[in-house]
């Protein structure tokens, strides 16, 4: 079975807010997407495992309105810089449960990914979504880069002291405000100096650009879909898809069902000809090399064939059925995470 190295996952926000339990993950369980009992079944062997800190007593998405035609969801305040680092560490605190267990291996180099894939325990490359962690010295920086943190997005959909990111709006694009903040800048320059690999996922248009002036690495959206196929503003256009493509990056495909339908709405009736379609547009830009996956598993609605991890296993049989060859899936399923892995931290 051809294993996947996917490009964003929720579970740890699953641990430290849930409730979900290094047990249930091993014996499988319902409270999400992710066990080792559907991980095999699938072929899901890892991925960036993120860091993701809910605004306290926010809701979650507002179902009804993302069901109902054209939406704009307001965005919840920022989160404190304190709270957000006591989360952080807690949600590594539970990746070293999971290490504990003999579940997850984490991996701060190329080489270390591709070893860990045949492996049992879950490849981890730790990631940041949203940099609220980080104070403006940047020495939580290198707390968490000691504690094995290789990927960062400067933001989640609020804004933070780095920059802002977009509203679940449809149909609508993401120039939607200002870019980085001169904070922001910086971030991604001490990004850089470290070989931490800068997200643009949930970062507005002028963002995007911001760190397309500034990066020294490839540019990398880890769980973004094409704007031309689903017009919803977590998508990219062409445009930004090829300036990615212009440092040889890379862009997962979201099993979102709100940012896949063509319609924009999240409902789980979603067949894999949805993922087909933006898979194929992102390939005619990025190029084959330029394509991955990145679920957004335990963070989105997946659609309703899918259950979990397990439904990479009919994912890539829709694939081959589509006419793509075993080269190509392995590169859509692993090698092009671990290659631009490998241009980004040199190893």
């Amino acid at each position: 079975m051809i294993p996947v190295f996917d490009g964003h996952n929720d579970m740890l926000m699953k641990m430290t807010y849930g409730g979900l339990t290094a047990e249930a993950i091993q014996g499988g369980h319902d409270q999400g997407h992710i066990d080792m009992p559907r991980a095999r079944a699938g072929g899901f062997a890892g991925g960036f495992f993120a860091l993701f800190i809910p605004t306290p007593g926010a809701k979650g998405f507002d179902l009804a309105a993302m069901q109902g035609g054209a939406y704009d969801l307001p965005l919840p305040p920022p989160v404190d810089q304190a709270h957000a680092l006591d989360r952080a560490l807690a949600g590594i605190g539970h990746l070293q449960d999971l290490i504990d267990h003999g579940l997850a291996e984490l991996c701060t180099t190329a080489a270390e990914v591709e070893a860990s894939l045949p492996r049992d325990p879950l490849t981890v490359v730790l990631h940041m979504e949203g940099a609220e962690a980080i104070g403006p010295d940047f020495t939580e920086l290198d707390q968490l880069y000691d504690a094995g943190l290789r990927s960062l997005g400067p933001v989640w959909s609020r804004p933070t002291d780095f920059g802002y990111g977009v509203p679940f709006r449809y149909p609508s694009d993401a120039d939607i405000g200002p870019g980085l903040t001169d904070l922001g800048k910086e971030l991604v320059r001490q990004c850089n100096r470290r070989r931490i690999m800068v997200d643009l996922s949930h970062l507005n248009t002028a963002g995007l650009r911001d760190v397309a002036e500034i990066s020294d690495a490839p540019l990398v959206a880890t769980h973004s879909n094409a704007h031309a196929v689903t017009p919803i503003s977590r998508n990219l256009t062409d445009a930004e898809l090829g300036i990615i493509a212009q440092t040889n990056g890379v862009v997962g495909l979201n099993f979102g069902t709100g940012v896949l339908r063509p319609d924009g709405q999240m409902r789980r009736d979603c067949g894999p000809e949805n993922l087909l379609r933006h898979l194929d547009h992102m390939m005619g830009i990025l190029g084959e090399d330029g394509v991955a996956l990145g679920s957004d598993f335990d963070g989105t609605m997946l659609p309703d064939w899918m259950q979990g991890c397990a439904g990479l296993a009919p994912l890539k049989e829709a694939m081959q059925s589509h006419g793509y060859g075993t080269d190509l899936i392995e590169k859509l399923c692993w090698r092009n995470w671990v290659d631009v892995l490998r241009r980004t931290w040199g190893a």
